[in-house]
């Protein structure tokens, strides 16, 4: 009985479509962020921490896809 090599993991149907989809749950809170410096409560500075945490979540997701060309499909 052959143990299965965990290096080829699992097949991926789709090309980043979970990627882009945890990429799309941060759009509420930039749109809450733009109507809070709209608003007057917060400063325009929680707009860059929204897009920071959208570029944060963009990369770790990238991270975890395995990147190109290491042989996963």
């Amino acid at each position: 009985m052959s143990t299965p090599d965990p290096s080829n993991g699992p097949q991926r149907g789709g090309r980043g479509g979970h990627g882009w989809m945890m990429i799309a749950c941060c759009i509420p809170m930039i749109i809450i962020a733009v109507v809070l410096v709209a608003t007057g409560v917060v400063g325009v500075g929680w707009i860059f921490v929204a897009f920071a945490c959208l570029i944060m979540m963009a990369l770790m997701m990238r991270g975890m896809s395995g990147g190109n060309g290491d042989g996963h499909h």
